[in-house]
């Protein structure tokens, strides 16, 4: 119940936070990252520190990676005070970063839980690679 709970308050305060949400594919910025705004950067830079962690370490317990990783996204939501195209572009990144770990966090099968966990993965490097 506390998981339905926070995801609906994550996906809520995201919501509130911009209603022009465009879901095409990244652009950079003229051929540079976007700049994320300082309240926010932590709050990323920790969830991918937990993913490299659960990583290095060969951890196996995927639920409370999805635990964490959900805590630091909405920390990072509600840090949120972007605005503009940076803005926009963050959140093409977000939404299906979000999917991800709801996904992570529904499955019970240890081989999708795999599978979610490279997405996440490759999500994390997707925004170092738009983002700064």
């Amino acid at each position: 119940m506390r998981n339905l709970i926070l995801i609906w308050v994550s996906i809520s305060l995201l919501a509130s936070c911009s209603s022009n949400q465009d879901t095409s594919d990244l652009m950079l910025n003229d051929g540079n990252k976007w700049k994320v705004n300082e309240e926010m950067t932590p709050h990323i830079q920790q969830g991918n520190e937990i993913m490299n962690t659960y990583l290095t370490e060969k951890k196996t317990d995927f639920q409370e990676l999805a635990k964490a990783l959900k805590t630091q996204n909405s920390s990072l939501i509600k840090s949120c005070t972007m605005k503009g195209a940076s803005h926009d572009e963050l959140h093409k990144w977000l939404y299906p970063h979000i999917g991800f770990i709801k996904s992570l966090s529904s499955t019970s099968d240890s081989k999708e839980a795999e599978k979610i966990i490279i997405q996440i993965k490759e999500s994390f490097e997707t925004y170092q690679k738009y983002f700064e």
